[in-house]
Order: structure tokens, then sequence, then C-alpha cells
């Protein structure tokens, strides 16, 4: 490692922040650049020192450590946060995660605890920054990938929110998410985010539509995704026509560096304007008949739409489940291979969606969420690191914002 990894220490008790220093000082590969006894103390430290990771007490009085998070995320461009507490609760977790925090050390913690912390946090930064380097991008614009299903209960939104996190927890891009369920949406509901403002207020104000205005409809999951959510009320839906979606959209792919838009299972004017904007549509389906054969009348609409087969992918949701049958089969009859392979585990994605945490951040060693992870490393066409590995209690928490 050429240069040392720079250190802020952010910490409201002075022995505290001191015995952080003494645990460093062995080693090499890092450097203290500076100490903060209070959060505003800290942002202004962090803009002035620039440090590769900060260490951030939770708990401090005035401003706490998760609002300094948000701050310093929003500010300080390549500083990654390790939060540190003496609580292990779910909800501090969450909160942290949300405000953007990379990793989550419970005190207290050994040298070699602390070292393995910071040193996972810069290099996962220094691979994102390695892949965002050696992307190269056809044109300023963003990618618009739909995910859409000609039948409910197969898991476009659970594969959506998952898919939008992992792109932009990976690769450290944009994400902005559209739910154009326009009735019944729970994009929302599966990231845990209470909107400020929906797409049916913002229709109100379609005139003047443009970046600036757009961002404030929209909600922030944390500082990588943001949500432009669906209408609260079913009614609200009829406000909104195909031409609104093709100028949000047009704003959107401005924006960001991906937009994932979850939808309706239905073929109507506005879900037609989302598909034709698509610069691929993944089309989900699971190993059960129903699904099979509204995925076959899918397919058949979409290439009398003149769809292009790249345009298209498939996505196999649910694979294995008893009682299914075999995914070659499916494969020969729809005449398409499936790019990417998702596994039926009711426990691990029940539990996400009711906990608002998406499974590639709550359960990365997981076989589905390491399957999404697959999936996004083919959407995004670079290699994404999702290692698969055996985890203690204290690690998975720990684990929660790698």
């Amino acid at each position: 490692m050429s240069e040392k990894i720079k250190i802020l220490i952010v910490d409201d008790i002075m022995d505290i922040r001191e015995n952080i220093c003494k645990l460093l000082e062995f080693h090499p590969e890092v450097v203290v650049v500076g100490q903060a006894a209070n959060a505003l103390e800290g942002i202004e430290k962090a803009k002035l020192t620039e440090p590769d990771v900060v260490l951030m007490d939770i708990n401090m009085p005035g401003m706490d450590g998760i609002a300094a998070t948000e701050v310093i995320m929003t500010n300080v461009q390549g500083a990654n946060i390790i939060m540190m507490s003496v609580q292990g609760e779910q909800e501090y977790l969450r909160r942290a995660m949300i405000a953007g925090a990379k990793n989550y050390l419970i005190k207290p913690f050994t040298s070699d605890e602390l070292l393995q912390a910071i040193k996972q946090v810069y290099n996962s930064e220094q691979k994102r920054k390695s892949i965002l380097n050696g992307i190269v991008k056809q044109s300023e614009k963003g990618k618009i990938i739909t995910v859409f299903s000609t039948k409910g209960g197969v898991g476009k939104t659970t594969i959506s929110t998952n898919l939008a996190v992992a792109l932009a927890d990976k690769l450290g891009v944009r994400v902005g998410m559209i739910d154009a369920d326009l009735q019944f949406g729970d994009v929302g509901l599966f990231l845990n985010v209470m909107p400020k403002a929906t797409i049916a207020d913002l229709v109100r104000d379609i005139d003047n539509l443009d970046s600036n205005l757009l961002e404030s409809y929209l909600t922030d999951y944390n500082n990588k995704v943001k949500v432009l959510s669906a209408p609260l009320r079913p009614e609200q839906a009829d406000s909104i026509t195909a031409n609104h979606f093709t100028e949000i959209l047009k704003t959107m792919v401005n924006m960001f560096d991906y937009v994932i838009v979850d939808t309706a299972p239905v073929f109507n004017e506005v879900m037609l304007s989302v598909l034709d904007a698509a610069d691929c549509i993944l089309v989900i389906s699971s190993l059960d008949l129903p699904a099979i054969k509204n995925v076959k009348l899918c397919l058949e609409i979409m290439e009398s739409l003149n769809y292009s087969a790249e345009k298209i992918k498939l996505v196999l949701n649910r694979a294995g489940s008893e009682g299914g049958i075999q995914t070659s089969e499916v494969e020969e009859s729809l005449r398409h291979d499936f790019i990417a392979t998702l596994p039926s585990d009711g426990k691990t994605v029940l539990g996400a969606v009711n906990r608002g945490i998406p499974f590639v951040i709550s359960h990365p060693e997981t076989v589905i969420a390491q399957s999404v992870y697959k999936l996004a490393r083919a959407i995004a066409n670079v290699e994404l690191e999702a290692p698969i590995e055996s985890l203690s209690m204290v690690s998975r928490i720990k684990r929660l914002f790698c």
C-alpha cells in the first residue's frame, strides 16, 4: 500500500480518542490526521483533512454521529464512515446504514478488529473507484433498467429494490428508483422510507420539470439511492400519463448512472412508455405454469413491439421451489436463457421486507444476495466483489455495512 490511510477520530470522550490512537500507532498503513470532540467539529475537520476513513461515535451531545455522517457523506468526497457504539441494536444499525456508514464497530474492540474494519472499508472504496474508472460510457446519460412481469407475486419489487442497492453499494454510483406501480406500489415499504412527495405531486408541476425540480420530489434511501414513489392512493394514478413518464425518464437519466423502474404487471399506455424508454428490460419469471404462460405471452408482445433480443433479459426467481419445473425445460419453452437465477429463500426475503433492509445489505453472504450481485454484475458488465463466507453473529453485525 503506497499511501497511508488517513483516519479522523470523532468521539466526545478524550480517553477513547487517545486509546484509538494508541491502537493504531503501531500500524504503518494508517495515519491519524485529526481528532474531534463533537460532531460539528468532526464535520469541519473532515472538510479540512479529507480523510479516507472517519471513526464516528454514534452518541454525542448535541448533533449525534448519524446526523454528522449524513453531512460528511454529502460534503466530503471519498470519506467513508465507520460508526462506533456500545450498542448493537438493529435500529441503530439501520439508521447508520441509511446515513451512509460503511461499517459498525461495537465498543470495546481490539486493535486487529479496528484495523481490519479500516482496511475493509478503504479497500472496498479503492475497488469501487477502480471499477468506475474502468467503465467507458457511451454518453453522459445513465441507463434505464425496467423490472417487469406479467404476473403479480413473482418478486419483482424484491428484485428491483435489492438490485438498486447492490449497484449503488458495490459501484458507488447514483441510482434513481421509480415506483411505476401507480396503484399499489411498494418500493417505499421495501426500503422503509416515507416519501416526502410522490409522482402524483410531481406531475402537477410537470411543465417546469428540470433536474432541480425533480430532485425536490425524490426521497432519499441513502446518499446514493433516491426514490420517486408511487401515489399514496390508487385513484391518484389516473392523473399520471405516458407523456409524464417520458419526460420524467428523460430528466432522470441525466441525473443518475442507473434508473431502476419497478412496474405494474400490465400492458397499458403508461407501462409501454416505460418499456419503450428502457435500455434493458428484466422480465421476471418463476417455475410455475401460470407465470411461465404469462412470460411466454409477454415475450410475444415485446417481439411484436420490435424490442431487440439484447434489450430483453429473463430472470428466474424462486428457483428450486418444491414442485417447480426444471429450469432447462422453461428455457427451451421460452426460447430464452435466464441471465440470472435467484433461489427460493422465503425466510431471508420476508425478514428483509419486514425490517425494510434489503437482504443484499443485511445478509450479503446468502446465496440469494450473491445471485442479485451476479445480476448487477451482468447489467453493469463489471466484476463486483461479493464474497461468500461463514459469519459469526458479531461479524454479521459488522458486515451489515460493508
